[in-house]
């Protein structure tokens, strides 16, 4: 009798689990709702980015991060092989969209990262980003080149669907213009400023 209970609770231990983690997969692999007062930035667009530094001319990959959404953490480890591998070649910086108080020190230690870090929302709102994880690359000419996800997967585990890297790859070979797949650019992840997830009525 009491083996036969163990095994009708775990049972149902394993399928609450599996719920759950089948629950956080289907949210999370809902368009992001785009907000009422969004302005779309097309690419090519100029890109007033006096507020981030921007030296030796290179380009620029802006990782719009926010520490409370899952699909960012997620993102964290492929992004930090983003900056270890064209590190010299491309300005990295990641700006961190929400309401709660860091400091560029902690986001810097806590993911062993030095690079720059920026909490500027009009930074987003100037490349037309929304939701988090995005990256935002911008050209020697200070020109939005892409805008969208980094891959179509939130672990960042499809090597085919690098979005956010074929582009940098693409801008580095000077080979444009280049064709992004809407998967690329339809948002996905946490609306901001919180950590919230809401299917696009579209």
């Amino acid at each position: 009798m009491k083996k036969s209970l163990v095994f009708v609770w775990l049972t149902l231990l394993l399928l609450c689990i599996g719920s759950l983690f089948w629950y956080n997969e289907w949210v999370y692999n809902l368009p992001t709702a785009i907000p009422d007062n969004y302005r779309p930035v097309a690419f090519g667009t100029k890109i007033d980015n006096r507020l981030v530094t921007q030296t030796n001319n290179n380009i620029l990959f802006l990782h719009f991060f926010n520490p409370d959404c899952p699909c960012s953490r997620f993102n964290m480890r492929y992004f930090k092989s983003l900056v270890s591998n064209f590190e010299g070649r491309v300005n990295f910086a990641i700006v961190v969209l929400n309401n709660k108080k860091y400091s560029a020190q902690q986001i810097q230690h806590k993911y062993d990262l030095q690079i720059p870090v920026y909490f500027d929302s009009t930074i987003a709102a100037n490349c037309g980003v929304y939701s988090t994880p995005q990256a935002a690359i911008i050209d020697k000419n200070g020109e939005l080149y892409y805008r969208g996800n980094y891959n179509r997967t939130r672990y960042c585990s499809d090597k085919k669907t690098n979005y956010a890297e074929i582009a940098l790859q693409a801008l580095l070979s000077n080979r444009t213009p280049i064709q992004f797949s809407p998967l690329a650019l339809k948002a996905y992840g946490c609306s901001l400023p919180n950590c919230t997830q809401l299917q696009n009525d579209e």
